[in-house]
């Protein structure tokens, strides 16, 4: 009685092997997750998400991005620690909200005299592609960004000369808030996204901040004045990384096409970073602020003020072990070339 059956199945087997076995169900895309703190309507959180869709469309949707903006799946500072726990596949933030964790790095955040946010960003991936830093080993590197001169902003009174400043409070973070220091203010350490509410509220007295964050953050309905100490300005690093499994997971072709991309973004970033804040002044202005210069002499008391930050940099990151000297030379010879 089993006979026929027993035939049927090795006629079925026969036909599948001929066949070449079964066909497997295709396979989808890749589907990764992005997690930004830059609110959606910032110029960055923008190129962040066109990064997303440029991804989708030369990878020819072999790869699709969810897209998280304004810390919808993780906070700012806790961006990197997400990527690499795998709470998101891709991040961007500030290195300097997770102070201590990349030396090398900070290195990029000195108050140097920036002028240019594509200046900076050129100077960071510069300091990357040279030193290729092991603090960042446990995540891919996408691309490096920093914005342009971090200024002193504030609320109600003016800072016309360094003595101004004392007795204020300033939101600051990593380098940001050592510069609010070394001028003879009171640095309060907060990330961006609080930074509207503290000083409407009047916790804080001012900020330092580019220019784009007028309004990129909108901050230039709540401050009245900047002072423009081009001399002591700082800049600000970003990163975009990635999981590590989830990166070489991915097939070849599809890691090259990203690293085209990468390279292209970098460059916008930097652009973009420059035109916002001449955006930002414009708003600023429109809102009633006022910009005041400084002379000579006076931009000069100023970067005499803030040098120790850069003299305490070395001595610190070189007692670690690292070449801090060296990555400091590097990083100011790349500046004065680039501005």
């Amino acid at each position: 009685m089993r006979k026929p059956f027993v035939v049927l199945g090795m006629l079925c087997l026969s036909m599948i092997l001929l066949c070449g076995g079964p066909t497997p169900a295709a396979a989808g895309p890749v589907k990764l997750t992005y997690s930004n703190f830059f609110p959606p309507s910032h110029i960055q959180s923008q190129l962040a998400e066109s990064w997303c869709r440029e991804v989708e469309s030369r990878t020819n949707g072999a790869v699709k991005i969810d897209y998280y903006p304004g810390q919808t799946l993780t906070k700012a500072n806790q961006t990197y620690d997400g990527v690499v726990q795998g709470i998101s596949d891709i991040g961007f933030s500030v290195f300097a909200y997770t102070r201590g964790r990349f030396p090398v790095m900070a290195a990029i955040d000195l108050p140097l005299g920036y002028t240019s946010g594509k200046a900076a960003t050129e100077v960071i991936n510069r300091v990357y592609e040279k030193y290729r830093p092991e603090e960042l080993d446990d995540t891919e590197v996408m691309y490096l960004h920093a914005h342009g001169p971090g200024l002193i902003h504030t609320k109600d009174k003016a800072v016309r000369k360094m003595e101004d400043i004392k007795g204020m409070k300033f939101r600051g973070h990593g380098t940001s808030a050592l510069v609010v220091k070394a001028l003879g203010g009171a640095p309060v350490s907060k990330p961006m996204p609080e930074t509207y509410e503290l000083l409407q509220k009047g916790v804080v007295d001012g900020s330092v901040y580019p220019w784009e964050s007028n309004k990129g953050w909108r901050l230039g309905e709540v401050a009245d004045y900047c002072t423009a100490a081009f001399s002591a300005a700082y800049t600000t690093s970003f990163f975009v990384v990635m999981n590590k499994d989830r990166w070489n997971a991915l097939p070849a072709d599809v890691q090259k096409t990203i690293e085209e991309i990468n390279g292209e973004w970098a460059v916008k970033h930097g652009e973009a970073w420059d035109a916002s804040d001449m955006e930002g002044i414009i708003y600023f202005l429109n809102e009633g602020g006022e910009i005041i210069g400084l002379e000579e002499d006076e931009q000069a008391r100023w970067k005499k003020a803030v040098a120790p930050i850069i003299d305490d940099y070395i001595k610190e990151k070189s007692a670690q072990g690292l070449p801090a000297k060296e990555i400091v030379e590097f990083t100011r010879s790349a500046l004065e070339e680039l501005q």
